[in-house]
């Protein structure tokens, strides 16, 4: 999944979609405060994908399921398209679940990721574990 890196202007809207500005929303997490919740680490996590900030997502996946890189400059460009997040349950205070839908095109082609993906707070900061893709029912 790869993509540009950039950080644009902390006064413009955040990528992650909330409507709030980037350096009120996702920046203020890329540059080092801990995510209060798994659903805003979701958040961070897909702006960071969009700025190619693949620092942020391997600092924010846990260590138990982390790849070493994920080199987000190789391959086609991606473009992403938006986020939304479908579903935020906390089951209890340090594991929660998002389910959310990302879009974005490769090469021209659209796609859509649907996933519900598992997080795990420890000593106070939120980390991504890992997550189950949920394939397009095609009816008949």
């Amino acid at each position: 999944m790869s993509g540009k890196a950039r950080t644009g202007p902390r006064d413009t809207g955040c990528p992650c979609g909330s409507g709030a500005t980037y350096g009120a929303c996702c920046g203020r997490f890329h540059a080092g405060e801990a995510a209060p919740d798994a659903e805003a680490l979701m958040r961070s996590r897909y702006a960071a994908y969009v700025i190619g900030g693949e620092p942020y997502l391997l600092a924010t996946w846990h260590p138990a399921t982390r790849p070493q890189s994920l080199d987000l400059a190789a391959g086609p460009a991606t473009h992403w398209l938006g986020l939304e997040l479908r579903r935020h349950v906390a089951m209890g205070e340090d594991r929660a679940a998002v389910e959310f839908v990302a879009r974005f095109k490769v090469g021209g082609r659209a796609h859509r990721l649907h996933e519900t993906s598992r997080f795990l707070r420890e000593d106070g900061r939120w980390y991504y574990v890992d997550g189950e893709t949920h394939e397009r029912k095609v009816r008949s």
